[in-house]
């Protein structure tokens, strides 16, 4: 007789949003462990059927409604109706993901009176406390850090790190050390697999993947191309993200006479097309003004599980996520030079850029498939347990 799953509530304010497919893709990669997904509210953008779903926002619609929510979160009030109804779950661990819906989470915890583990992604905890004080966030954000670090100290509360990197940017903030584990989330290695075209076979393009923001550092690569484009005309940039310097973007590559071509937002499946009939992906992130820097940078793993060579600059990624000269290249934040030098060599460098795209294959592969890194998840959710 198998036995019963445990049950852990994995807890998101807004369900889900479409860049947010790894909670997903982790929920249903768990074995031993029944996951329910909890959220104040419903996002419609994310496909979630496959889910078990539970809403904890105030039902209905109306001003009157509204207020009610808002109070709700601002008292960290729980409504009895929805206690109850988590309880039924018999739930071990209530997991959040980033720390800035850890606040809105405790009150469901102490409730439930059961441990919070919370997984830090990026912004969450590399944008500096001053910017969130200042009211950047909204005003209702400003306390955020001092009640980050509250919850730190409590002994039913720890942290999970997306990277080591970033582990180290939560001790800067003041959580401490020893109750931050890292752990890599990872991705599906069958979903992203080589291509049916050949590295060599494949015109000289360069993919962008990410939301067009000033940590994504896109800029940069558009600046770097246009050197590369010198030496290399046929060579040409893909850009696929939306975000809120689209138009700056392209008015950038204009000027600047880059081969460019904005592909917006596309989904899961065209972005590995995309992949498949790239040489490289590059991902140029930077640390912007207010401290927010790409902690890891998933679109690292997938590229090289298909077989694509990356080049990057991205915080944990450059570090954690590539074999440096093996299966990517690692460049200085805002490098434009290094970056034009180091895609000029690799597009033009097949013999290279075969046997890197071999090498990135196998290490995403042994180090970052989703199923072992849920395993070690779940891992992680007994020792939450024990240690309670």
């Amino acid at each position: 007789m198998t036995p019963a799953k445990k049950t852990v509530l994995v807890y998101r304010n807004e369900l889900l949003p479409l860049s947010e497919t790894f909670i997903k893709e982790q929920i249903l990669s768990l074995k031993d462990w029944r996951a329910v997904l909890v959220g104040r509210k419903m996002l419609h953008q994310l496909p979630l059927d496959e889910l078990e779903i539970r809403l904890t926002g105030s039902s209905g619609s109306g001003f009157g409604r509204r207020i009610l929510s808002k109070a709700q979160r601002v008292l960290g009030a729980v409504p009895a109706k929805v206690v109850n109804e988590l309880k039924t779950e018999n739930a071990l661990i209530l997991h959040v993901h980033f720390g800035t819906d850890a606040i809105d989470a405790w009150p469901i915890a102490r409730a439930l009176k059961l441990p919070m583990l919370v997984t830090l992604h990026g912004y969450d905890i590399n944008t500096h406390r001053d910017w969130w004080e200042a009211g950047h966030g909204g005003l209702r954000m400003r306390l955020y850090p001092q009640r980050l670090l509250r919850l730190a100290r409590h002994p039913d509360v720890s942290f999970v790190a997306v990277s080591k990197a970033l582990r180290q940017r939560a001790i800067d903030f003041g959580i401490p050390s020893e109750k931050i584990s890292v752990h890599y989330i990872g991705i599906d290695t069958i979903k992203f697999s080589p291509g049916p075209t050949a590295i060599r076979d494949r015109a000289l393009r360069v993919l962008f993947v990410g939301r067009l923001v000033e940590k994504k550092g896109c800029q940069y690569l558009i600046e770097a191309m246009a050197l590369v484009q010198r030496k290399l005309p046929a060579a040409q940039l893909i850009v696929i993200g939306e975000g809120p310097l689209r138009k700056e973007l392209e008015l950038m590559a204009a000027q600047l006479g880059v081969n460019v071509i904005f592909r917006g937002a596309r989904s899961s499946t065209e972005v590995k097309q995309e992949v498949d009939t790239s040489r490289i992906l590059c991902l140029p992130s930077i640390t912007a003004r207010n401290g927010d820097a790409e902690s890891f940078g998933l679109v690292l793993l997938e590229a090289q599980a298909s077989g694509v060579p990356v080049v990057s600059s991205a915080l944990g990624g450059a570090a954690e996520g590539i074999r440096e000269g093996i299966t990517g290249v690692s460049f200085p934040e805002r490098d434009t030079k290094r970056l034009a030098h180091i895609l000029g060599n690799l597009l033009d460098n097949e013999e290279r850029l075969g046997k890197m795209a071999q090498q990135a294959e196998h290490f995403v592969t042994t180090e970052f498939d989703l199923r072992r890194c849920t395993q070690q998840l779940e891992l992680l959710y007994s020792s939450v347990l024990s240690n309670r």
